[in-house]
């Protein structure tokens, strides 16, 4: 059996988004599967000293437009936010307590989070946001409130990161596969390439 793609992506990362929509379907066509692992990169992840990138240069211009030129460049639907570099671990809180226990609904909660970001221009930092979503995909009042408040979860986050940063994650997307490390859009060719034809 082939070792699945590692996904680590940050829910305010639009370059996380973008590679969201392609990486699955190139897994696919190698017949890979796709671990999706949200990280949270933002500074003010308190419980996190050593991940991290600063919100000044995720809200500079050159990221707001190299992201839309990208965003075009594949065909990905994409939109701004007007909080580019939103707070996240919530967000990342709620995907991981759904996504341990069933990984394509997890997966589904990722993508519609995304989607509210990049597409509708929706504060993902907001637990109303993050409840209206969790509530659209069926999840209750009191599974809600477990995922996004138990200590718990916050521990369970905080593993993840830390596992990321034993693993040599610095941001997002980055792909791991048979222990070989890609970082960003710009390495999905590389990433296909080992896919099809094995280690170089």
């Amino acid at each position: 059996m082939t070792a699945p793609i590692d996904f680590y992506f940050d829910f305010a990362s639009p370059y996380g988004y973008i590679a969201s929509q392609q990486i699955d379907k190139i897994a696919e066509r190698y017949e890979r599967s796709v671990t999706w692992r949200a990280i949270v990169l933002d500074a003010n992840f308190q419980s996190l000293e050593r991940i991290r990138i600063p919100n000044n240069i995720m809200r500079s211009d050159y990221i707001r437009r190299d992201a839309e030129r990208l965003a075009t460049f594949y065909g990905v639907e994409y939109r701004t936010p007007s909080n580019l570099g939103a707070h996240t671990e919530q967000a990342a809180r709620i995907f991981h307590w759904v996504h341990d226990r069933q990984p394509l609904r997890g997966r589904d909660f990722a993508s519609r989070v995304m989607k509210a970001y990049f597409v509708d221009d929706q504060n993902i930092a907001s637990e109303e946001v993050l409840e209206a979503i969790s509530t659209e995909m069926g999840l209750s009042a009191e599974d809600f409130a477990e995922a996004s408040a138990n200590p718990a979860s916050r521990s369970r986050l905080k593993a993840e990161v830390d596992m990321a940063e034993a693993r040599g994650v610095f941001g997002s997307p980055f792909f791991i596969v048979e222990g070989e490390r890609f970082w960003g859009n710009d390495r999905l060719p590389q990433l296909e390439r080992w896919l099809a034809t094995g280690p170089y």
